[in-house]
């Protein structure tokens, strides 16, 4: 593990803790940006600030494997209000292309300003001098801000994990003003793609008539820089992961309870609407109805993680999804050997990175999306160098997987014709491909990534000191 890139203080804050409730205590939750930031804030001494993920909760801060957390509550009402409504209502939506209709609620919109401010009064409190906050994602857009007027020694970052909208679509926001400037309170701005970066610094001088050079920002009193920080994974830990031996053994018993078919097709996504996964079943069918795919050669497997439950729109696509499922797999399959192997659960990262491996053809299909590490996942499973990624042009990853046979997934017939290119490629052409997606997610991992963040913010942080001193 390489030491943090400063010297300085680091804060973390996101809407959740990096932690979950088990029968022995706290653990680690699961996922890559845990792995990545957990290790270095404790070799740092650092600090997290979150929910603790159940409502009405006021825990004490405590300690997890060296790191200081301290939770924030929020009430069952605000979890309503805030989480569900503002956030996951009118903000998840609009930002990923107004998919669906977006919920502009006044209620929701306090709630969320207060849950906000409890955020920044609380890393205030805690975080040392000229420490570095780095505040993650999009429940928290107004903390930088509120944070700077509470604390102006502080160096502030923002990671937004999801795509930032154009002016166009993000001018429907009737809060859009008070979004821009909570975020422009950063030293730091990062997004996922140069396009997020074009979009901010579009609705910053619309909104704020702001001066903008080579992506920085002239506020009254400070900079803030803006930048792509593209997101990865720990790619050392999927590849151990997926050479062990229980991972081997586990892949041949997907293989053989799938019926051993010449092809599996694979996706793995939360069941989101932005995720293509409709798109993608009606694509597989449309192939099985034509008879370039055949029911007894080629089988799918979509697993669909539960998110969100409570949210009308999820609900929805749901019973949509399963609809679709039980209509193919009535007229495709056969007894005891569906078509279509559909999981509506979390699994595991062990039994994931096992599905990886079994996977032939990966389906990444969503119809906008900030990153997709299951894209990157997959090949970095794919230690065997074979497999083919199908992947949208719609998702972060497509800026840098270039290998992967990209598709424009509102296009039913494009999304065919990528799936069988898939299927029907070359062994040769599928191994090259492989290669070179692998090449390029081994050019910067998550902690690659943390630490350019990172060393970005210290140069902002000792810019700012020689400036002031």
């Amino acid at each position: 593990m390489n030491p943090a890139p400063t010297n300085r203080p680091i804060v973390v804050a996101a809407n959740r803790l990096p932690v979950m409730r088990t029968e022995d205590g706290w653990a680690p939750s699961p996922g890559g940006l845990v792995r990545a930031l957990l290790p270095m804030l404790r070799d740092s001494g650092g600090t997290w600030v979150g929910w603790t993920g159940d409502p009405d909760d006021n825990a004490e801060p405590f300690t997890v494997e060296g790191v200081n957390l301290h939770p924030v509550p929020i009430s069952a009402e605000e979890l309503e209000l805030y989480y569900e409504g503002f956030s996951n209502d009118a903000l998840w939506p609009l930002y990923h292309d107004a998919l669906r209709e977006s919920t502009y609620s006044g209620e929701q919109w306090d709630a969320y300003m207060q849950v906000n401010q409890r955020f920044a009064v609380r890393l205030a409190n805690i975080s040392p001098p000229d420490a570095i906050v780095w505040i993650h994602d999009y429940q928290l857009q107004l903390v930088p801000k509120m944070l700077r007027e509470l604390r102006s020694d502080v160096t502030i970052g923002f990671f937004l994990h999801i795509p930032f909208p154009p002016y166009e679509l993000f001018s429907r926001l009737p809060w859009r003003t008070e979004i821009v400037e909570g975020l422009l309170g950063c030293d730091l701005l990062g997004f996922q793609r140069p396009m997020g970066t074009t979009n901010f610094i579009t609705a910053a001088q619309q909104l704020k008539h702001v001066d903008a050079h080579h992506d920085v920002i002239e506020n009254p009193d400070h900079r803030t820089r803006v930048g792509a920080f593209p997101i990865s994974i720990d790619v050392d830990d999927v590849e151990a992961m997926a050479a062990g031996r229980a991972t081997r053994q586990r892949m041949s018993q997907i293989r053989a309870r799938l019926g051993d078919p010449e092809v599996i097709l694979l996706g793995v996504d939360r069941l989101d609407y932005t995720k293509g996964i409709g798109l993608r079943l009606r694509a597989f069918a449309a192939l099985l109805e034509s008879g370039e795919l055949d029911p007894e050669r080629h089988v799918m497997v979509q697993v669909a993680t539960p998110t969100r439950e409570a949210v009308e729109h999820y609900q929805d696509e749901r019973h949509q999804i399963e609809r679709l499922v039980g209509e193919i797999n009535g007229r495709y399959s056969r007894i005891g050997l569906p078509v279509i192997h559909y999981l509506y659960q979390s699994l595991p990262f062990d039994e994931l990175i096992a599905l990886y491996r079994a996977g032939d053809v990966m389906l990444v299909t969503p119809f906008r999306d900030g990153m997709n590490l299951v894209a990157k996942e997959y090949a970095a499973a794919h230690i065997d160098g074979d497999g083919v990624l199908v992947l949208s042009e719609f998702a972060g990853a497509a800026d840098e997987l270039t290998d992967a046979v990209l598709v424009n997934p509102h296009d039913d017939h494009a999304l065919q014709r990528a799936i069988i290119t898939a299927v029907d490629m070359h062994r040769h052409e599928r191994r090259e491909r492989m290669a070179g997606l692998r090449a390029q997610i081994r050019k910067s991992d998550v902690q690659g990534w943390a630490d350019r963040f990172l060393g970005e913010m210290t140069a902002s942080a000792d810019a700012r000191d020689g400036a002031t001193g």
